[in-house]
């Protein structure tokens, strides 16, 4: 498995997505989200979605030259239609507009519609609470969750990711795994996942992740208690497409499947400084995850983890080290490169 350092990878993920048709801007903002999952260990979210991103340029599911465009604007609530651009690229705008509604009224409410893929929710969440305030970022997305004690695919794995300043960075997927980590896994070779991650295509629970791939993923929860997740995925369904007038559930496309993805997000900002210096505010977080921290150890473990503790540990290690690519995930990405003429040096 090769080791490749980030500044290399963002390089050549830039120029397959330069040569695909992409303006040059767009195409330093994908790379740079993808890369950063990369570094973060969400390889499921980083450069093995560029062949699917490519073909969903090729396929005319994606417009490489789209910007989108603000629909409504009242208040604190904007509403932007992403004219089916890059995800990130509608994401980038949604975070700034969220912002400066919260700089203006305390908060900043944007949804988006007719989107695609964003990368991590993570990478935006961050990119609001860099500016002071906390970022809330929902997504809904393509349909492979069934509903609880359902069979059949019809919500997404509706991701939420919840960003504050100090040391706590929320991103789940309110199922009980990212879709992609599925495919990671059968990109990898591994011979079984997890109990309780996806059912096949009968209703049963899947033990490999080529019968998860033609079944449906679990609601965060599972068998026992999936109704959790499954409301939770429901909530953000809600406060994406139906709110925002996009295709819901079983509507939404796959990037997977060719077709539009046609996805809704939902970038909230919250001012803190409203409410208490935001200096005062870390300080608090910092006090809270330590007394969390502090808490005796499971048998079993090693340490009491919080979210975002081991992204921000594998980001450290694989910033020196290199990002570990599969070979199948490689060879994937090689192939659509060559493609389209480009050859990363060695």
């Amino acid at each position: 498995m090769p080791l490749i350092s980030a500044n290399s990878l963002e390089l050549y993920a830039k120029q397959i997505l330069i040569a695909a048709g992409t303006p040059e801007p767009a195409a330093a903002l994908v790379s740079h989200s993808l890369v950063s999952a990369n570094l973060r260990g969400v390889d499921s979210h980083g450069v093995q979605l560029l062949p699917f991103y490519v073909q969903q340029i090729e396929q005319g599911n994606l417009n490489p030259l789209a910007n989108g465009h603000v629909v409504t604007s009242e208040g604190a609530c904007l509403l932007f239609d992403a004219e089916c651009a890059f995800g990130q690229v509608a994401a980038a705008q949604a975070c700034d507009h969220a912002v400066r509604l919260a700089d203006e009224f305390a908060i900043g409410f944007v949804t988006v519609r007719d989107s695609n893929h964003f990368g991590a929710a993570a990478y935006w969440g961050s990119r609001i609470e860099t500016s002071g305030k906390i970022g809330v970022v929902l997504c809904n997305a393509s349909p492979l969750v069934a509903p609880w004690q359902g069979k059949q695919p019809v919500m997404g794995t509706n991701p939420i990711c919840v960003a504050v300043p100090g040391p706590w960075l929320l991103d789940m997927a309110t199922s009980a795994v990212a879709y992609n980590k599925i495919y990671d896994a059968a990109m990898r070779n591994v011979p079984n996942i997890p109990e309780g991650w996806a059912l096949n295509a009968a209703g049963t629970p899947a033990s490999k992740p080529s019968e998860a791939l033609k079944g449906s993923v679990m609601p965060l929860g599972g068998l026992v208690a999936g109704f959790k997740g499954s409301g939770l995925a429901a909530a953000v369904e809600i406060l994406c497409s139906v709110l925002s007038g996009g295709p819901i559930g079983r509507e939404v496309g796959s990037m997977r499947n060719g077709g539009r993805m046609n996805v809704s997000q939902t970038f909230l900002a919250i001012d803190i400084k409203r409410f208490l210096p935001v200096e005062d505010f870390r300080q608090r977080v910092e006090h809270f995850v330590t007394m969390m921290k502090s808490a005796p150890v499971a048998e079993g473990f090693d340490e009491v983890l919080v979210a975002g503790d081991p992204q921000w540990r594998t980001e450290r290690q694989r910033s020196a080290e290199g990002i570990p690519i599969p070979g199948a995930t490689w060879r994937l990405i090689a192939r659509t490169a060559d493609k389209l003429g480009i050859f990363m040096a060695a």
